[in-house]
């Protein structure tokens, strides 16, 4: 048997001083046919570990319905496969730019708490996910080497009795490799993050000489490990693309190293965000100001980049870590992509008309339930109600929009409101005017304080002063399109759905680009890809490889906003 332990200060395996050269690879954000080519590539830039979440929400997205749980394991074997060890992130919590940090939207009891409910919910959890970590520890004959307790608690909360309890929990589950906690370098984090007996890890993405200097005086006995290295970042909707300097990238790198220091690059490849699982975030300093969702891509500027080619990040990288490493592996060969083309949507269904396929039954409530109320994690959800009159004209306020609706006054649309803006441009007159609001949901805020928001009308709907009651509410799951029935052509209004065909001699990696189009989802042989938006800065959406078949594949797209009329291959990304 094998072993992973702490000896002096420093890691040792088998007996012998190891640093741990780890890259962050997230296997829920890559098609499980590329997980080979992506692991095969953290390890010809010269790591030896792979560092992965675990996401709580795709595997138990409703109350005891766990789905996908094996790809665990499996992703770690496949890790195995490749030489690499690796270190795995479970939860319940783990921010990532995730929707909701990976919690559950059902999740009931005081988040990230002590509070009995909500732990009786995580034990549920890890008691189903940890027995694919336990069985391929090191000591046991396979590739785990660390297993963190919780993520970045420091910047959350202080509640340490939820700490031991989870740490407690990994031990009496079988967990044997050393348990960590990653924070910020700073003193609230640390003090609130940490616990005794169990390693403390610091984040950051630049001056690690000061950043380790703040791990030594809290944990002068610790080994120096840096768990998440932010070599780029993350963008979000209607702001600009966000690049890191490959040189000054690689420069942190080298002094991480040269302090004696293990690395987990974050991100090393970051993949996408698929369907609708992408979060958001808030501005300020508490994290509690505007909010700012997050995009489809998470390429993260990352030296591998979305579709696993290196990147220039991914050389200078190499040649840090080459000093590190006897011989590294040769490189393997990019992805093809599929050359560039011009489509043309051949068929379309407005959504009015595709509700009988699409929508579960209407809810009659007094007050607009909630997304969560009516069991749909992300999607659109039409709300109607009516006016009282006779009246006269009065602005009509729809508070807390979360996250955009458009509205429709007696079938015609009446503008479009979002969480900044909740007024109606116009007014709207009484005397039994019906009002339908179609809500869509974006991605729930990952970090801070405002964890475990709810979707929809969350305020209601205000005439003037008085609040609008008695609502019917149809849920409209956005998962699986497949029983859409399109007509030939094109209608030239929105929201509505529209079929295009891609002939394909043999499948490769392609770029798709909607421009002229405004917002709305795309679906690939009916996998749903995720969002596009033209306020960027993200263009094109990825589509790997593995989803596309020789012959021809049907490309959905619903669009909510403004219809355009083509869709474009592109041989390169546009991130922006």
């Amino acid at each position: 048997m094998r072993a992973f332990s702490v000896d002096d200060g420093s890691f040792q395996l088998d007996g012998t001083p190891f640093r741990v050269l780890s890259g962050a690879l997230h296997y829920f954000r890559v098609h499980r046919e590329q997980w080979g080519h992506r692991l095969a590539m953290l390890r010809a830039m010269g790591l030896n570990t792979v560092e992965t979440y675990v996401p709580w929400n795709l595997h138990e997205p409703w109350p005891g319905d766990f789905r996908r749980v094996e790809e665990l394991g499996a992703f770690l074997d496949a890790a195995a496969a490749e030489g690499l060890l690796a270190i795995v992130r479970p939860g319940p919590y783990i921010c990532a730019e995730w929707d909701n940090g990976g919690l559950p939207v059902w999740l009931t009891g005081h988040l990230r708490t002590s509070d009995p409910e909500y732990l009786a919910h995580v034990d549920r959890y890890l008691d189903r996910i940890l027995p694919q970590v336990a069985e391929r520890q090191v000591t046991r004959g396979g590739n785990v080497i660390m297993v963190q307790v919780e993520n970045e608690y420091g910047s959350y909360g202080s509640d340490h009795a939820y700490l031991r309890h989870l740490a407690d929990g990994l031990v009496r589950r079988g967990i044997e490799v050393p348990l960590f906690t990653s924070d910020g370098p700073a003193d609230h984090y640390l003090t609130g993050g940490t616990i005794d007996g169990v390693l403390a890890t610091v984040n950051f993405g630049s001056e690690p000489e000061q950043a380790f200097a703040t791990l030594r005086a809290h944990r002068p006995d610790d080994p120096l490990f840096c768990m998440e290295f932010w070599c780029g970042w993350f963008d979000h909707w209607g702001h600009e693309h966000v690049v890191r300097d490959p040189h000054d990238a690689a420069d942190t790198l080298e002094r991480i190293l040269a302090a004696g220091a293990s690395v987990n690059l974050y991100m090393a490849h970051g993949g996408s965000n698929p369907g609708t699982r992408a979060g958001a975030n808030r501005d300020g300093a508490q994290a509690d100001g505007g909010w700012r969702p997050t995009v489809t891509s998470y390429d993260y500027d990352a030296p591998i980049d979305e579709r696993g080619a290196p990147t220039e990040k991914f050389w200078r990288f190499r040649e840090v870590l080459s000093a590190y490493n006897e011989e590294l592996p040769e490189v393997p060969a990019v992805p093809a992509v599929l050359p560039p083309a011009t489509l043309h949507p051949e068929g379309s269904v407005l959504l009015r008309q595709a509700l009988d396929v699409l929508a579960r039954p209407e809810v009659v409530a007094p007050v607009p339930p909630t997304f969560e109320e009516l069991g749909l994690e992300h999607g659109l959800v039409l709300y109607r109600t009516t006016v009282p009159g006779p009246r006269e004209p009065y602005p009509l306020t729809l508070r807390e929009v979360r996250d955009r609706a458009h509205v429709f006054v007696d079938g015609r649309p009446a503008g479009v409101v979002e969480r900044d803006a909740e007024v109606l441009p116009g007014p709207v007159a009484g005397g039994s005017a019906v009002v339908e609001v179609l809500v869509e949901s974006m991605g729930r805020t990952n970090y801070g304080p405002l964890l475990g928001e709810r979707k929809g009308l969350l305020g209601g709907i205000l005439h003037h002063q008085q609040y609008l009651h008695g609502y019917g509410a149809r849920a409209i799951p956005l998962e699986d399109v497949s029983a859409l029935a399109f007509g030939q052509g094109t209608v030239d209004e929105a929201p509505a759905f529209f079929r295009t065909v891609l002939e394909v001699t043999e499948p490769a990696d392609a770029f798709l680009m909607l421009p002229g189009w405004g917002k709305g989802y795309v679906w690939v042989n009916g996998v749903l890809l995720g969002r596009y938006w033209d306020r960027g800065p993200q263009r094109t959406l990825y589509v790997p490889a593995p989803l596309l078949r020789a012959g021809g594949n049907e490309i959905v797209h619903l669009e909510l906003d403004r219809v355009g009329s083509v869709l474009e291959l592109r041989a390169e990304p546009d991130l922006g």
